[in-house]
């Protein structure tokens, strides 16, 4: 499967052929490409925050409707535990009561970052072009989660070969770039999906999320950073550092989340913001992973606090600053693995057992109404 790169500064996005579900004629490459018209207004952030203010409500009926069910069904109260709440979950925000998963999708964007020339990762820049391309050959380890939960799986080439600018010293995107990502990253659930799973590559962009952290809800680089792909003492260091001098460069214009998001963020993390929020309109269902995917999500979060109600965090990083802007966003995660490997494996774990709690809840259901 050959990757099909993208051009984000000429608003004309591509992506990677996908990845389809057996279901829908086996694991075979499908293209999904798909030009997207940059059609702005004055102020393109305008479009988005106007998003943001009217966002559809999670289904109330729908959720009462799958806790009735297994309040009736012949177990001791509430035994399930959480699979109960998950179910319920899934039935709020996809509209369906009980709840099914027939279309579950993997999207993984994947962004380079100018702020690697400070050495704040040990991979060499490289490595996120070669992840993308071991991805669309099948040999990563997304690809065998997905094949073992039968999940799509899409991949976006974010204009590897064009890193954004430089945190330290100039906006990663400039608004207009920042809100077609953005754009583009809605396109991802274009082909149809009923759970989104969303994961990040981009050599460096643990950096970028731990910047973007510190200006949505404040400290210094050092209390946000961690190891990423195996940084040690003195890559730490230089790590905080950048963070500092971004957040020193930028100053008051990151008192805006979606300024801070094009200031200190990158095009994997607005990506990600679209899919969320296209999901949102869409009744899809979001699962997010890893530090890079929260961290974008926590952009709507401080924009809108109910942003983030149709998503659950698939697992915890052993990165410090996930686990803390997960406590600030008062997300549980389903999973505790220790997974740091970026790339989705988390959330795709998670949409199996996602996946078996809607099967539990539609089978005690038929069960109750015989």
């Amino acid at each position: 499967m050959q990757a099909l790169r993208s051009a984000p500064l000429t608003g004309a996005f591509t992506a990677l052929p996908a990845v389809v579900p057996g279901s829908e004629g086996g694991y075979a490459a499908a293209c999904c490409c798909k030009e997207i018209a940059s059609d702005m207004t004055a102020k393109p952030f305008d479009d988005f925050r106007t998003l943001l203010a009217t966002l559809p409500p999670a289904d109330a009926a729908a959720e009462t409707r799958v806790r009735t069910l297994f309040a009736k069904a012949d177990k001791p109260k509430a035994s399930l535990g959480r699979i109960e709440d998950i179910a319920a979950w899934l039935a709020a925000w996809s509209g369906r009561a009980p709840p099914a998963v027939n279309r579950p999708l993997v999207a993984i964007f994947a962004g380079n970052h100018g702020a690697v020339r400070h050495a704040i990762s040990p991979q060499p820049v490289s490595s996120t072009a070669n992840a993308v391309e071991l991805c669309a050959a099948g040999g990563a380890a997304i690809n065998q989660v997905c094949i073992a939960n039968d999940l799509g799986l899409k991949v976006f080439d974010l204009a590897l070969d064009i890193p954004t600018g430089d945190i330290t010293e100039e906006a990663a995107l400039d608004e207009r770039g920042c809100t077609a990502t953005m754009a583009f990253g809605m396109e991802a659930v274009a082909g149809g999906a009923d759970l989104l799973c969303l994961g990040d590559l981009g050599v460096g962009n643990s950096t970028i999320a731990a910047a973007l952290c510190a200006a949505l809800f404040g400290g210094k680089g050092a209390g946000w950073v961690g190891p990423g792909s195996g940084a040690d003492a003195a890559v730490m260091a230089r790590k905080a550092e950048v963070v500092d001098r971004a957040l020193a460069f930028h100053g008051a214009s990151l008192g805006d989340p979606l300024d801070a998001l094009r200031g200190v963020g990158g095009r994997e993390f607005a990506a990600i913001c679209g899919a969320i929020l296209a999901a949102r309109m869409q009744k899809i269902p979001v699962l997010l992973d890893g530090f890079a995917a929260t961290a974008a999500a926590a952009v709507l979060h401080r924009v809108n606090p109910a942003a983030l109600d149709h998503c659950l965090l698939a697992s915890l990083s052993p990165e410090p600053g996930h686990a803390k802007v997960t406590e600030r966003l008062g997300l549980k995660p389903l999973f505790d693995l220790g997974v740091s490997h970026g790339e989705g494996v988390g959330a795709g774990l998670a949409a199996g057992f996602v996946k078996a709690a809607a099967l539990i809840s539609s089978g005690m259901a038929a069960a109750v109404r015989c």
